[in-house]
């Protein structure tokens, strides 16, 4: 098997909470099987949207402490 090394460094991380498949019905019970009702913590691998699916890069990291965030001529 090749090992396939990713081109790029991750630089934001989170843990998860992973819980049992019994707690996931359980869960998808509790919120009459609407995938939106989840509790956000219930749900490790979110595949219905975008949120969460991607870490910043470096220069993204640094056009936000590049940035100005100033507002109506104050700084904040």
């Amino acid at each position: 098997m090749k090992t396939i090394i990713e081109p790029f460094s991750i630089k934001v991380t989170e843990p998860l909470k992973i819980i049992s498949k019994k707690e996931r019905i359980e869960a998808l019970k509790i919120a009459h099987y609407n995938v939106f009702l989840l509790d956000a913590e219930d749900c490790c691998i979110d595949l219905l949207t975008d949120s969460g699916t991607g870490a910043m890069s470096t220069k993204q990291w640094a056009a936000i402490m590049l940035g100005d965030e100033s507002y109506a001529g104050s700084l904040s």
